[in-house]
């Protein structure tokens, strides 16, 4: 397995190096908005711990991860009126992985529509930011 590169997207965004539209951070774990959603609400949860992926990370990271997934879960089902909701997680090239710091997907879904590609432009940075707003309302609501 390759290693791990502190120059990925998601390691520069965790040092403040790229803006972000982040609804939730903790010692161990943020959340920000996918720059390129899938749909309305569609955020990243990322540890802080640096690894690849799922398949090198410590396995110490995963229950905090995990928990804050399920509460950014929650959020966005509520701020976004949704459905239901997805949760992604990609390993490797093979299985569609193109950051290679851990990450977990957080998509509200919709009875009837069909997530967007994520290989499409950049959402506007004002959409962003009231999406971001929706969620950070919903958590504040818990």
């Amino acid at each position: 397995m390759a290693a791990y590169d502190t120059d990925n997207i998601f390691a520069k965004i965790l040092r403040g190096e790229i803006p972000s539209q982040r609804v939730y951070e903790d010692e161990a774990v943020i959340a920000f908005m996918d720059v390129m959603p899938q749909g309305p609400g569609h955020t990243l949860v990322v540890p802080k711990a640096p690894s690849r992926n799922l398949l090198d990370a410590d396995p110490s990271i995963f229950g905090p991860l995990f928990t804050v997934v399920q509460k950014v879960a929650l959020a966005v089902k509520k701020a976004f009126g949704a459905d239901g909701v997805t949760i992604l997680q990609f390993n490797e090239p093979a299985s569609g992985q193109t950051v290679y710091h851990l990450h977990v997907h957080v998509i509200p879904r919709f009875d009837g529509i069909p997530l967007k590609p994520h290989t499409g432009g950049m959402e506007k940075p004002e959409v962003l930011a009231e999406s971001a707003e929706k969620i950070r309302a919903a958590l504040a609501a818990r």
